[in-house]
């Protein structure tokens, strides 16, 4: 197995206020979570982006959500939302990269 993805759906008319937040995270935490984190703009839905975040396994991922400092970022991250976010759990079977 290569590792583990969560896929997050989210809407948000707040985006430079999430963006804060995850820089004030980063800033807190500078070593917790993912191994990398890539956040995209749905370029059909405005105000829809979409999270892909990277763990080296599915119980590192798990350890991270138990965390309670996961939580804390969780609800902050709600309160800047337009609705619920979307999880999906992917099992890592494949990547390519290109040079």
């Amino acid at each position: 197995m290569a590792g583990f993805v969560q896929l997050i759906e989210w809407k948000t008319s707040r985006f430079d206020e999430v963006e804060k937040l995850n820089d004030e995270w980063r800033e807190r935490f500078p070593t917790m979570g993912p191994s990398r984190i890539l956040v995209g703009a749905d370029r059909d839905n405005t105000g829809s982006y979409y999270t892909i975040v990277e763990f080296r396994s599915y119980e590192e991922a798990m350890k991270n959500s138990e965390d309670p400092a996961t939580s804390e970022f969780a609800e902050r991250m709600q309160a800047l939302s337009d609705g619920p976010p979307v999880f999906h759990n992917l099992d890592v079977v494949r990547v390519e990269e290109r040079p």
